[in-house]
């Protein structure tokens, strides 16, 4: 059975700035925690702290995830506002 800890996940991040921040994580919290933190992040989100997570989406594979993020990356804002507003909450 696939928990946060060991299965990839797809994420959207709203930055202090109110801009988003897309990415790929194995362990989300661990990642949420280190875009937050003065050590790790993305160098996107180091200057935009702090970071909501609004939205995750599991993955299948390192693979899947990227390619997922890829797409997400290509949405145009209102997109990916609407696929914000729409989903469920993430569990973190």
């Amino acid at each position: 059975m696939k928990t946060e800890e060991n299965s990839w996940h797809v994420y959207i991040v709203c930055c202090g700035d109110g801009t988003y921040y897309t990415g790929i994580a194995k362990n989300l919290s661990r990642r949420i925690s280190e875009h937050n933190s003065t050590r790790g992040g993305a160098r996107y989100t180091r200057s935009r702290r702090p970071v909501r997570l609004v939205y995750a989406e599991p993955a299948d594979s390192r693979s899947a995830a990227a390619k997922r993020e890829y797409q997400l990356k290509k949405l145009p804002l209102p997109r990916k506002k609407e696929l914000i507003d729409t989903a469920q909450p993430p569990l973190i």
